[in-house]
């Protein structure tokens, strides 16, 4: 059986955002079989945007960030876009990444959908 790679339909390089949604709490969504980095935790001391303590979220933003600059060690974080659910139970982070290839977000996505934490990245 042969497998073709369609052309991709985006010129490279340019600006890509991407949603990750994940609960509030940090609970994993799906068992935990992640293994990419052995989900390493930055310190309190690390640079990575922080989210108020009253809203949550600061595990599940801790992770996406370190697998989104793993992947765009030029991300931004400022323009990191955070928003809640009306409930205060989901959180959707929007993380504009410079795409420089195909490979670069599908490595991206792979990593981001693994992550037990994840319930959905578009």
């Amino acid at each position: 059986m042969e497998t073709s790679v369609q052309p991709s339909l985006i010129e490279y390089p340019c600006d890509f955002p991407i949603k990750i949604m994940g609960r509030v709490d940090g609970l994993p969504v799906k068992p935990a079989v992640y293994q990419k980095s052995d989900a390493i935790l930055p310190s309190a001391d690390d640079s990575i945007t922080a989210i108020p303590v009253e809203h949550g979220g600061q595990d599940f933003t801790r992770a996406v960030l370190m697998i989104v600059k793993r992947h765009a060690p030029d991300f931004d974080e400022a323009s990191l876009e955070v928003k809640f659910s009306r409930k205060n139970t989901y959180l959707s982070l929007t993380c504009t990444v410079r795409a420089i290839s195909r490979e670069q977000l599908d490595a991206l996505y792979q990593e981001l959908c693994a992550h037990p934490m994840v319930v959905m990245a578009l």
